[in-house]
């Protein structure tokens, strides 16, 4: 079923690079075209990626449309590609956000428009680089190649303080590199030389070597969720960021992090994943609460939003470190619903920053008057961050909720609280800026264009659809989660060990 006449992942994932070596060639004053250029690599790279949705087998935990080449026999280092259950829905964001970043930046980008749209393409490559690797020092060859281009982005194209927000986002995210790097090397050398992924994740490793390789895994998989306490770079680098940048952030640079759990830490190390439970969902129900509550007196739009994804990653490690099926599915289902609502939210952003240049929600007010189209949109994505029923947010939520009320029941009623708190905000929000009395900043102002409709309709399509009929998403998914949790399971080691008693272990 597999068996394509192309090898679709390598395309996805170099294709988008081509497509900037191309743009390379182009002058830059030749900008029209360089955005074509751009926007049809970046829609063939979907159209060619779709074979992953309709050729997938839904029956099967065994890596699909998989791609083994020998690299560097010397080092026994693979060109090695496959995609599971866990990662296939995740490859498809990718594709999908790279058209959106496109759209969504058309008009706004007005100064290196030719380099702005390489580093999108690459970044994006990169990332589909990532969610495809099978092979460990590939893996980290895209895991680092994508901050370049996305301290481009920011970097260049950014806000006022944007050199600020990316010297912490290069900071935060290059040390838990780091020590991931140090965690791989030391077991390519205990397994037996070997980076393959599948090899590695077969075999057992001793108690408290997974302690200490949990942590150094966890301090790069922590920092790209991002994690309570080390988000703090999240909110600095959506606000500095061009819309583009902040849809790359939220849709699928930070699902990395997540991914980067159930890929790695869970299954390599299940026992000091399981000694972990408690530590980890505190962390989350922390995140869920705090930053929600801290959206709460945000003044900047897009901050506010980049706070709110800070607590809605909560509720998918939340759901991840449950460690039971109802937890696990829900939180992959709700890292495509994260990036399709709130990569769709910070798109609405733009929108409305390109046609007033101010972020702040005092600026605004009875906009729902001069622009109904765009009230109407906002409304669906609103509706879905909070969680309404037949929205995709709903499902996500209550399986990542049910999840974790069933591994600790404490932890599930206080996550819960943050859906109210995050109903709480996002009314507001929304209060605020399309009704009450009229600001005179907004009178005038045109309506959402065509390009814009175009680049928001395949997320409210993707809303509705997870909302009514999850199981087409969630079918993807039961096998590959069902034979990670036969490895959590096989595994020794007490659930429920303290932190304290778990790092005694470690210095022992």
């Amino acid at each position: 079923m597999n068996n394509l006449s192309y090898p679709i992942l390598s395309t996805i994932i170099f294709l988008p690079v081509l497509g900037a070596l191309i743009l390379t060639l182009i002058s830059r004053k030749q900008e029209e075209l360089t955005k074509w250029v751009a926007l049809i690599f970046a829609v063939s790279t979907f159209i060619l990626s779709l074979p992953l949705f309709i050729n997938f087998n839904k029956t099967t935990y065994k890596m699909q449309f998989v791609e083994s080449h020998n690299w560097i026999p010397a080092w026994n280092i693979k060109y090695y590609l496959g995609v599971d259950g866990i990662s296939v829905l995740l490859v498809l964001l990718t594709t999908i956000s790279s058209i959106l970043c496109i759209l969504i930046s058309w008009n706004s980008i007005k100064i290196k428009v030719k380099e702005f749209y390489i580093a999108i393409l690459l970044t994006c490559g990169a990332i589909a680089g990532v969610f495809s690797s099978l092979d460990f020092f590939l893996f980290y060859i895209f895991w680092e190649a994508m901050l370049i281009p996305m301290y481009l982005i920011i970097g260049v194209w950014g806000g006022p303080n944007r050199i600020y927000a990316t010297i912490k986002f290069i900071l935060f995210t290059l040390v838990g590199s780091v020590l991931m790097l140090v965690g791989i090397i030391f077991l390519y050398f205990y397994a037996g030389r070997t980076f393959d992924i599948l090899e590695l994740t077969a075999k057992t490793y001793p108690y408290k070597m997974q302690l200490w390789l949990f942590w150094a895994f966890f301090a790069a998989f922590a920092v790209k969720v991002p994690m309570f306490p080390v988000h703090t770079w999240l909110p600095d680098a959506h606000t500095e960021a061009p819309t583009a940048g902040s849809v790359i952030l939220a849709a699928i640079l930070i699902k990395m992090g997540a991914y980067g759990f159930l890929r790695f830490s869970i299954p390599l190390f299940p026992e000091a994943t399981k000694a972990m439970v408690p530590a980890m969902l505190t962390l989350s129900v922390i995140a869920i609460i705090y930053a929600g509550l801290v959206c709460l007196v945000q003044k900047d739009l897009k901050r506010l939003i980049a706070y709110s994804s800070v607590s809605h990653m909560g509720f998918i490690t939340l759901g991840i470190f449950a460690l039971n099926s109802q937890g696990i599915e829900g939180g992959i289902l709700q890292m495509i619903n994260h990036g399709v609502v709130t990569g769709a939210l910070f798109m609405c952003v733009g929108i409305i920053y390109d046609r007033t240049h101010t972020r702040q929600i005092a600026d605004y007010g009875g906009l729902a008057t001069h622009m109904p189209t765009y009230a109407a949109f906002f409304m669906v994505f609103t509706l879905a961050a909070v969680g309404l029923p037949g929205t995709n947010g709903f499902i996500g939520e209550f399986l990542t909720l049910l999840g974790g009320f069933t591994a600790n029941k404490l932890a599930g009623v206080l996550a819960a609280t943050g859906v109210i708190i995050g109903a709480g905000y996002m009314l507001w929000l929304y209060q605020k800026v399309f009704f009450m009395q009229v600001n005179k900043k907004v009178i005038g102002l045109p309506d959402m264009d065509l390009r814009e409709m175009v680049a928001l309709t395949p997320l409210i399509i993707f809303v509705l659809w997870i909302g009514v009929y999850p199981v087409q998403f969630l079918d993807f998914m039961h096998p590959s989660v069902q034979h990670l949790l036969d490895r959590v399971n096989l595994a020794g080691g007490t659930q429920g060990i303290n932190i304290a008693k778990a790092f005694l272990e470690v210095i022992r």
